[in-house]
C-alpha cells in the first residue's frame, strides 16, 4: 500500500463499502414504510425481495462454480448461505418493524465478538486474554444501548433480539466457513448460496401474498425498489467490492470497515428522524472499543 494510488483506490472501496453497507439498515426500514411512516411492505416480502434480487444478479456465477464445488461441501455452502444472508435478512427487517434503524445498525457492529465467542465455544478456537476482555467491554456497550431507551420494555428488548440473533448467525456462518470451506473463493459461495436462496425467497413472496398487492402505487413502487436495490448493492454489490478489498488491502484493512458502518446508519437515523440519545453513542463507542480489542492481535 506504498503507492498513493493503490491507497487512494482502497479508501475509495472502504468508503464504498460503509456507505453502502450502513445504507442497508434505512433500506430496510424504507422497505416497509413510506416517507410519511404509513406500512408498505412487509418484514418477510422486505426481506424476500432483498434475497430473490441478490440471487437472480448472482444465478449466472452461482450455476457455473456450483459444479465446480465438492459434493461434501456443497451442504457447507448452502448453510453459509441460510445464516450469513437469508435468515439475517428476515431477522433485521422483524427487528426493524420495532426498533430505529440506527440502533440495528448498533447492534450489527457486535459481529466480530460473536465470531470470537462462537468460534471459542463452538469450534474449540483459541481465545487470548485480551479478547475476553474486547467481548466483555463490547457487551457492556450493548447492555448500554438497551437501556438508554426511555421507553424500555419487553417487547422493544424482543425486538433487538432478533437483531443480535443475527449477528450471531453472522458469528456461525465465518466459523462455518473458516473451518469447512477455506478452499472454496468467498464470492464464489456468495453466488452459490444466494442463488439457491432465490426460489425458497420467491416462495416467500408468494406466500406473504406480495404479488396480490398494489404494486403499482407509488409508495409500494418506492419500497419495492428500496428491496432490490437493498439486494442488488447490499449483498451483491457489496459482496463483490468486500473481496476485492480483501485482495487489494488484506484482512486487517479490511475488517476496520466494521467501524464505520454504524456512524453511517446513525446518519442516516438521524436524516430519517430517528432519535439518538448521547447515552446511545456511548453505548456504541463502547461496542466499538471492545471490537478493537477482539480483532487486536
Amino acid at each position: 500500500m506504498n503507492n498513493p494510488n493503490i491507497k487512494l483506490i482502497n479508501w475509495g472501496l472502504f468508503f464504498m463499502l460503509a456507505v453502502i453497507w450502513g445504507s442497508s439498515f434505512i433500506l430496510m426500514k424504507r422497505g416497509m414504510y413510506s416517507a410519511e411512516g404509513k406500512p408498505t411492505l412487509t418484514a418477510y416480502q422486505v426481506a424476500a425481495l432483498r434475497i430473490l434480487s441478490a440471487g437472480l444478479v448472482l444465478l449466472p456465477k452461482g450455476i457455473i462454480q456450483f459444479k465446480r464445488i465438492p459434493h461434501d461441501k456443497k451442504k457447507f455452502v448452502l448453510l453459509s448461505g441460510l445464516l450469513g444472508s437469508f435468515i439475517p435478512a428476515f431477522l433485521f427487517c422483524i427487528a426493524e418493524t420495532k426498533i430505529d434503524s440506527s440502533l440495528a445498525g448498533f447492534l450489527n457492529a457486535l459481529t466480530p465478538v460473536f465470531i470470537i465467542v462462537i468460534g471459542g465455544i463452538f469450534f474449540h478456537s483459541p481465545i487470548q486474554k485480551n479478547k475476553i476482555l474486547g467481548v466483555v467491554i463490547a457487551l457492556s456497550g450493548m447492555l448500554i444501548l438497551f437501556l438508554a431507551n426511555k421507553q424500555l420494555n419487553l417487547q422493544y428488548l424482543s425486538y433487538a433480539g432478533f437483531a443480535l440473533i443475527a449477528t450471531i448467525c453472522y458469528g456461525f456462518n465465518v466459523n462455518i466457513v473458516n473451518r469447512h470451506l477455506k478452499e472454496i473463493g468467498s464470492f464464489n459461495i456468495a453466488a452459490v448460496s444466494l442463488s439457491a436462496l432465490a426460489l425458497p425467497s420467491l416462495l416467500v413472496l408468494i406466500i406473504a401474498d406480495f404479488f396480490s398487492m398494489p404494486l403499482l402505487n407509488s409508495e409500494f413502487i418506492y419500497s419495492t425498489l428500496s428491496a432490490i436495490t437493498l439486494g442488488i448493492l447490499g449483498t451483491t454489490v457489496a459482496t463483490i467490492l468486500f473481496y476485492m478489498l480483501l485482495k487489494r488491502a488484506g484482512p486487517l484493512f479490511s475488517s476496520m470497515v466494521t467501524y464505520a458502518i454504524p456512524f453511517v446508519a446513525l446518519g442516516w437515523g438521524l436524516l430519517y428522524g430517528e432519535s439518538i440519545n448521547g447515552v446511545q453513542v456511548l453505548g456504541l463507542a463502547i461496542i466499538l472499543s471492545g471490537v478493537y480489542l477482539t480483532n487486536k492481535s
